[in-house]
């Protein structure tokens, strides 16, 4: 390693660099810092491994480092560094959507790309607003989340999203937004693997707000299929099909969330697929790349795109996009990336996987100040009692100590410990991560 490098990976300063939802004083005190990775590991910049837990941050589900993808990327940055994607194209933009568009179930057809998930979540309710003003139902402008849900965090995703901390700090936000109630009930689902027997009534309060706004004045629902940033919960049976039956009845569009779910962490390409519902959109991005190269979108169905192409051949039709959409190194690295889901059979294998991965995690039962377990795909979270001197102080320390003691990476939304590994781990590094668990939640029993 040359010394420029090594002072790119250790650097002396921290303060320039202003941390995205981290405690930044904390961090910059006594850091946690990773310099390279490869397969399922991270490297500190000493070189010691630390096992990924998080699969990058919900994203990297191909693992770290993978040739096909790293020569994908390189190749592409030879030939094609940068084109624009309005009013010209490049071919492998167009064969990235072909793809994305084979995997999605029923006709969901047609793929608007962005840049990151953020921007896939306002894409997706721009899109629902601009499709009922050009069908003639203008007064369609209501936008219904659900508490505890996550759409990134640009003005349209905070307003529909539901977690108070990325909301409260921001103004008004957008006006015409509702939520649903949240599914979770710890006393009737705790220690559920997969999804709750219990709720699928949770989708009868759209009813509630139906009854309140009314149905003409309501354009879209998003809901994440599993509500992954607030603590992994996923869906009861039955509930997602609920509420498609309630959005059909009432001709409201239905948005699925699939930036954490998507490509292989529950199993299929996409959680609309297991649960056997067609929404209206899907949003994507993260694994799309396998985390390489910040890509996103919205798959829409086939009436939707067809209603914008009514006009003039030679008049835009939807005013709205990014300069990095479709980017060609994005798009290099997710045809890659695809090529490895496919050829390793990843999805396949989390679904495999995912009975003995739920016995794993189900086995921290009983541990000490774990208060709730949830299992969902290749998804772990584990629920530890606050302690009384402050809600997330555990889950900060258990996170801080298993970076530090077990070289382990997780996630922690206030008193949870959430985790989702990347799909080419193993049965025994299964048991690995386990174990590094269960030490650590001991530790800081006290």
């Amino acid at each position: 390693m040359t010394s420029a490098s090594s002072a790119i990976a250790a650097p002396n300063d921290l303060e320039a660099y202003w941390m995205p939802f981290t405690a930044n004083r904390s961090f910059k005190k006594n850091p946690r810092m990773v310099a390279r990775a490869e397969g399922m590991f991270y490297y500190t910049p000493d070189n010691k491994p630390v096992m990924d837990g998080t699969a990058g941050l919900w994203c990297c589900n191909a693992g770290h480092a993978r040739e096909p993808i790293i020569q994908a990327i390189q190749a592409q940055a030879r030939d094609l560094d940068y084109a624009p994607s309005f009013q010209y194209g490049h071919p492998k933009v167009f064969a990235a959507a072909a793809r994305i568009a084979a995997l999605a179930p029923g006709d969901l057809d047609h793929v608007f790309f962005a840049g990151s998930g953020s921007e896939a979540g306002d894409s997706a309710l721009k899109i629902a607003l601009a499709y009922w003003n050009i069908s003639g139902k203008a007064a369609k402008t209501r936008l219904i989340g659900r508490e505890r849900g996550y759409h990134g965090v640009g003005f349209g995703g905070i307003s529909v999203g539901g977690m108070s901390n990325n909301r409260k700090f921001f103004g008004s936000l957008l006006t015409g937004v509702d939520h649903l109630a949240h599914t979770y009930d710890r006393e009737k689902q705790a220690f559920s693997k997969g999804e709750p027997e219990y709720g699928a009534h949770f989708a009868d309060d759209l009813e509630r707000i139906v009854a309140l706004h009314d149905a003409s004045t309501i354009a879209a629902v998003i809901v994440e299929p599993m509500a992954g940033s607030t603590g992994a919960l996923p869906p009861p049976k039955g509930y997602l099909k609920r509420l498609r039956e309630i959005c059909d009845k009432h001709n409201i569009l239905l948005i699925f969330d699939e930036v954490i779910t998507g490509f292989g962490r529950l199993g299929f390409a996409f959680a609309a697929e297991r649960y056997g519902v067609i929404p209206d959109m899907i949003t994507f991005a993260k694994g799309v790349t396998s985390g390489t190269v910040p890509m996103g979108g919205v798959i829409v169905r086939k009436h939707i795109y067809d209603a914008f192409m009514g006009g003039p051949d030679n008049v835009i039709e939807l005013f709205h996009g990014y300069t990095y959409s479709g980017h060609p190194l994005a798009a290099a690295a997710c045809l890659a990336s695809l090529d490895i889901y496919r050829d390793e059979g990843l999805f396949e294998r989390a679904r495999a996987m995912e009975g003995a991965w739920a016995d794993a995690v189900m086995s921290l039962k009983g541990e000490p100040n774990v208060v709730d377990i949830r299992t969902l795909g290749i998804v772990g979270a584990v629920d530890l009692a606050p302690r009384a001197d402050g809600v997330g102080k555990r889950a900060f320390e258990a996170m801080d100590r298993l970076f530090r003691e077990e070289g382990l990476m997780v996630r922690t939304a206030a008193d949870t410990i959430a985790f989702s590994p990347p799909l080419i781990i193993t049965e025994s590094q299964v048991d690995e991560l386990i174990e590094k668990l269960r030490r650590v939640i001991r530790a800081v029993a006290n």
